[in-house]
């Protein structure tokens, strides 16, 4: 069986899991407590940079989310989150790309601000806000008349994006207005796989703690 090693609160993790979900599959579920666990001999065996996620078929270990990603679709097919389209590919490339090395970051510089925490570096604060804005725009311009990325079908673009995107434009942080990733959003979130599993707001201040 398929095991997932994850810690909820990593969006890079929660993206697999929601993937693993999305195509039905059985996987055993093993939390990891970030809070050391992951430099374990044993963890380390599994994955010597000690991150999540961690994905291990057979005894196959798979490391970075998004090379999990296209594991699992390559493997498993079926629901096809992959378009076969040249220019859709491209897109959903683009956005996973863009989520994992522009937004993340960005988020996770401002996740003090998202969750009132006190303190912070202004600038940097600053600096991160206008990256992660940058990448909302940009993210607003690829949607079109369909309801998911270069597709009618969800995909591993609105997989990547949509563990990072919801957070920043259901906070209370100072974005403008986005009304196609808005309308996105609320249907990502209507998803049962969305709603199990979001992380608890406590969770993540803990961690930050």
């Amino acid at each position: 069986m398929l095991k997932l090693y994850h810690a909820q609160i990593s969006p890079n993790s929660r993206r697999v899991w929601i993937a693993l979900l999305e195509k039905g599959l059985d996987f055993d579920l093993i939390q990891v407590n970030l809070n050391g666990e992951q430099y374990n001999q044993e963890f380390l065996l599994k994955n010597p940079f000690h991150h999540v996620p961690i994905l291990v078929d057979d005894g196959f270990k798979i490391i970075e989310s998004l090379a999990i990603l296209d594991y699992l679709e390559a493997k498993y097919p079926e629901p096809v989150m992959l378009p076969k389209n040249a220019r859709d590919l491209a897109l959903v490339r683009m956005i996973q790309l863009v989520s994992a090395n522009e937004l993340l970051p960005a988020t996770i510089a401002l996740s003090g601000q998202i969750l009132g925490l006190p303190g912070g570096d202004a600038e940097k604060i600053q600096q991160a806000q206008q990256k992660a804005e940058t990448v909302l725009k940009y993210f607003e311009s690829l949607l079109d008349d369909r309801p998911y990325f270069g597709s009618e079908y969800l995909t591993l673009a609105d997989i990547a994006a949509g563990t990072i995107v919801p957070w920043l434009l259901k906070s209370s942080l100072p974005f403008y207005d986005y009304p196609k990733l808005d309308a996105w959003c609320n249907r990502l979130l209507a998803r049962p796989s969305w709603q199990a599993t979001e992380p608890s707001i406590e969770a993540i201040k803990s961690r930050m703690s």
